[in-house]
């Protein structure tokens, strides 16, 4: 078959019609635990001590003109639930997925230290969601106007997050080929024993075997269950092991809301018939709810089809490359974290560091030693005292901070000191340079002192 034929068929499987029950349920799913994840924020008071008491937040590039509302926060925290429920309902879609993700996104560029990968994640589907038609069925906009009612929607639609979900798997995985997690079984033989306190299976936890297993089946689980899930003989163990290794990594750590992402959001790799025969027997059960009856299919205007394939092409091709930025930084990966975030590494090390600083005037004798209690909060001053964009950040905050106060060029210099992995714990930047004349752009921070030792992998 010639490649261009062969190019031309796959396009049209991609186009081939699929129940869109498939889509739709996603979306009810990821809007309610958008909706959960909300409502936690809300009754753990962490709106106020993550976003509203702390009196500086680290900025991502670009985005210093994000900034909270004060008490107001609040409100911003309620838009986002109300639209992940309006989402999850399928009314006034477009404008839902639109505000979502607006909403949700400005939540997580207030400050980087609450960086998590499947903040990113959730991020990055809200962003899809705007283009794919997942209110073409169970949806209240079927009821409020019945032409949106579709019965079939293109493959690709679901194809685009079982796409965007094998990427973050596969990364992930690729990310744990590397000598501390393999050979060294770091950093689960530090974390594991701290739950030996479970029960039935705590003492087990204690034993170095148990840590090189979980780091070698961890791996193997993030490269192999995307092509897993995808196959149908293979398809229902692969999602059992999906459940329970989730459920695991719940259980051992603090990873919040993520685990029960992916086990939700797996379920796209299921057949549309299959969730499609699922709803025909919920709605004999109720038969208020708005399945689509009609074998219609979704097609898109024209236009809209030619600019959400472009948006399409150029989000893929970014988040397949983006993860290998790191490659144009110098010195190792782990130590630097220069291009570490948004490449889906995940729980790969423990980092610990201790961070002082002193803040001189120039031409007087006149300096101080910062108390860092005084400026940040210990999740903050932890994140900071490890991260070199997060130390030059604050190093700014401290001159602009002591200007104010009318010192003259303050100079802001740091002793810095950190562990990667159980290592022993060692000098992180140059203590010589003045912080507050360092630029923060995207090239390599050459006053991050030389990693002391040999991280293989990728």
């Amino acid at each position: 078959m010639p490649d261009s034929l062969l190019k031309h068929t796959r396009i049209n499987q991609l186009r081939k019609p699929i129940y869109s029950a498939s889509l739709a349920t996603f979306r009810i799913l990821f809007g309610l635990m958008i909706v959960a994840s909300m409502l936690r924020f809300f009754a753990k008071g962490w709106i106020e001590t993550l976003y509203i008491n702390p009196g500086f937040y680290f900025k991502y590039y670009g985005f210093n003109w994000v900034s909270n509302w004060g008490n107001y926060t609040y409100w911003l925290f309620a838009i986002c639930g109300i639209s992940a429920l309006s989402f999850a309902l399928g009314l006034f879609y477009r404008i839902s997925a639109v505000v979502l993700f607006l909403s949700f996104t400005y939540i997580e560029l207030l400050d980087k230290t609450n960086y998590l990968n499947h903040y990113y994640f959730v991020s990055l589907v809200l962003f899809l969601m705007i283009f794919l038609p997942a209110h073409s069925n169970l949806a209240l906009d079927n009821i409020r106007k019945p032409a949106t009612q579709k019965r079939q929607v293109p493959l690709w639609t679901t194809a685009s997050i079982r796409l965007l979900l094998g990427i973050v798997y596969v990364y992930a995985g690729l990310a744990k080929l590397n000598s501390d997690w393999l050979l060294e079984a770091m950093p689960l033989k530090l974390w594991l024993p701290a739950k030996n306190d479970l029960p039935l299976l705590g003492n087990l936890l204690n034993k170095t075997w148990v840590a090189y297993f979980f780091s070698w089946f961890g791996a193997a689980y993030d490269l192999s269950i995307p092509w897993l899930l995808f196959y149908k003989r293979t398809r229902i163990p692969a999602y059992l092991t999906v459940i329970a290794f989730h459920i695991a990594t719940a259980i051992l750590f603090p990873i919040g809301m993520f685990p029960y992402v992916m086990i939700l959001s797996t379920l796209i790799f299921f057949p549309s018939a299959g969730i499609d025969a699922f709803w025909i027997k919920i709605k004999a059960i109720l038969p208020s709810i708005p399945l689509a009856k009609h074998y219609n299919v979704y097609h898109y205007h024209p236009l809209a089809k030619r600019l959400t394939g472009i948006v399409f092409i150029l989000f893929f091709t970014i988040q397949a490359l983006l993860p290998w930025r790191y490659l144009c930084y110098k010195g190792t990966l782990f130590w630097t974290e220069e291009g570490y975030r948004f490449s889906w590494r995940v729980m790969l090390m423990e980092k610990m560091g201790y961070a002082q600083f002193v803040v001189k005037e120039e031409g007087s004798d006149r300096r101080v030693g910062i108390n860092n209690n005084e400026f940040l909060s210990p999740n903050q001053e932890k994140m900071m005292s490890t991260q070199a964009d997060f130390i030059l950040q604050y190093a700014h905050f401290l001159a602009g901070h002591y200007k104010s106060m009318g010192w003259k060029n303050p100079k802001v210099h740091a002793t810095i000191h950190v562990s990667v992995n159980g290592r022993r714990s060692v000098l992180y930047i140059d203590p010589n340079r003045d912080l507050a004349q360092e630029k923060d752009n995207f090239t390599h921070k050459d006053w991050i002192t030389p990693f002391n030792d040999i991280i293989y992998g990728l």
